[in-house]
Parts: C-alpha cells; structure tokens; sequence
C-alpha cells in the first residue's frame, strides 16, 4: 500500500505493474507467506475493505488508491482552491488584454477610401470643354521657376531635419513599453515559474514537521532535520527533541518557516537549491519576501514566495520555528 499510495498516488494502475515494483525490492514479503493464494484476490481484498477502487478489463485488474488522510485531503482542497483563483486570475487577464487590444485597435487611424461619384450637371445646356493642347512657351518658364523654387526650400529643409536628426541621435533613446507588452512578459514570467516547479520538494539539511500520525503519535507534530535522501520523495528525519531517525515520505511532513532574520533554504520553484534570508511574511496573502543569498540571484529580494516553496535550514537544534 505505502509503494502504491507513494507512487501511483491516486492514478488508475494495472495490478501487475504494481506487484512487479513491489518484488523488485529484496526485503519484500513474498505472496506464499500470506493468506491471499493469488493476486488476483488480494486485489479483490483491497476493493471489499474499501482501500483502493478495482474494477477488472479484457487486459485484466485495474486499482486506484483512495488516500483518506485528512492531511492529504485538506492540502489537496487547498492546492484546488489555489487552483482556483489562478484560473480565475488568468480570465481577469485575459479580458484586460481583449480591452486593450480592442482600444488599440479603436484609436488606430483608419483611411477612408476614396469614392467615386457620377459627373453631375446643373445646366444641361452647358458644353463641356478640354484642354489638350501642348502648354505655352511661356507656361513652361512659369514651371520651371516654380520647380528650381521648390527644389531650392526642399534643400533647405533637409538640412534643418539633418542637423535636427544629428542632435536627437546623441541622445539615448528609450522604447517605452505598452501596457500590452508589460502584461504579456508578466504573464509569461508566471508561466515561467510555475513550469519550474516539480512533484518532489524533499531535500537534505532542511527542518521539516510531521503531519501524520502514521509514523506513531510520539513524532505527530514533531520537526527534524532530513539528513539522507532515500529516493526523490522519501528520506531519513532526525528528530529535533529524542534524536530517533525515522524514514518519512513528504507527504508525511510539511515545510517549517523560520523567524523574520533566520535563513531557510528554497525547496521548489525557480530559485531550487538557493539559501535566503526571511525579510518578512504577509499573512494576507500567504506569501513570504525572502533575500536570496546564494546562486546567480545573489543580494535578490524575491517577493510573494509560497509557504510550499521554503523551509528553514538546519543551523542548530534551537532557535524559533513556525
């Protein structure tokens, strides 16, 4: 069941995929040694006493695990309602953006066509005449006056808008962004951070806190430090207050904030691996401002940090912890 709710988690599971990880292991018990002759019935036990749904196929029998910790439903309605209000959110947005791109395009000028209209007369009786003679002599001086006129005060003007263009060069300029380009990179910056988050936190030298009473009521509640790494989401915690080592899943023990000035270590999202120092912790919006003191973002101050994301980092056995 551990192997199953571990790694499968709620999906639906052919049986034998399950049976064959679960061999692979040197220490496991064997199937002989239980009361179940086959697999086939333990996999009808487990659907009769209500710990996984199974349901049989042409390819044979399928389970899904039903996990019915309160801890792990209760995070998994607030994982739901965080959920939630990101969608929530990206409608916001996206409305915002149709309104901007449909004012844009409102205040954008639009040339009108030029129509054409049918010769219309008021007198009926008046003659139309015209003009197909070559032009004058004396035409052709009045035009090429007004044309040495004109190339003469276009010289003018292109040297004016040359020395004009010369001053405005040696000053920098600066694109100014529209409100459309600073909601598009803010968006794709969310985007961004929510790609880098993955399934397992888990790390060494953090402080953790346990949340179930599985692993025995004497460490329900309890915090202590990850020292060993077994697997990506499983680890050995040595408690803070007895000293006893105990192997832990993650979704066993939750992360610990330290006090306001004490370090913690980034256990997800884009800054993973990093060390910072907790500047402060909003409690409206459930997030943290932390000073990133290790890795490229070195001397960083990152704001609206998720509780999920951080955990205090192991320094010493005392100190306040949240």
């Amino acid at each position: 069941m551990e192997l199953l709710r571990r790694r499968f988690g709620t999906r639906r599971v052919h049986c034998n995929i399950v049976y064959n990880e679960y061999i692979s292991d040197k220490e496991h018990t064997h199937m002989n040694s239980t009361k179940w002759e086959t697999l086939t019935e333990f996999v009808k036990w487990l659907g009769r006493e209500g710990f996984c749904t199974v349901d049989q196929t042409e390819k044979g029998w399928f389970m899904t695990y039903i996990d019915r910790d309160p801890e792990a439903v209760k995070r998994q309605e607030e994982l739901a309602k965080k959920k939630k209000m990101d969608l929530d959110d990206e409608e916001r947005l996206q409305k915002y953006i149709e309104k901007q791109v449909e004012r844009g395009s409102q205040a954008g000028t639009t040339q009108e066509a030029t129509q054409f209209t049918e010769l219309q007369r008021e007198d009926e009786t008046e003659t139309i005449t015209l003009n197909l003679l070559k032009p004058s002599a004396s035409t052709k001086k009045v035009e090429q006056a007004e044309k040495r006129d004109l190339l003469s005060s276009n010289a003018l003007k292109s040297a004016s808008q040359s020395k004009e263009g010369k001053k405005e060069e040696r000053k920098p300029k600066q694109k100014r962004k529209t409100a459309l380009e600073e909601i598009m990179e803010e968006e794709a910056k969310k985007k961004a951070k929510l790609e880098t988050k993955t399934e397992h936190w888990l790390t060494e030298g953090i402080i953790v806190k346990v949340v179930t009473k599985r692993l025995g009521e004497k460490f329900f509640k309890k915090k202590g430090v990850v020292l060993e790494m077994k697997d990506r989401f499983t680890g050995v915690v040595r408690m803070n207050d007895s000293g006893a080592k105990v192997k832990v899943d993650q979704i066993h023990v939750e992360t610990v904030i330290p006090g306001v000035g004490r370090q913690l270590m980034f256990v997800n999202g884009p800054h993973r691996g990093q060390t910072g120092q907790l500047e402060r912790l909003d409690e409206e919006t459930s997030s943290l401002e932390v000073l990133v003191q290790s890795g490229p973002n070195r001397g960083r101050v990152v704001k609206r940090v998720s509780y999920e994301d951080v955990s205090k980092l192991y320094q010493a056995p005392t100190g306040s912890e949240r």
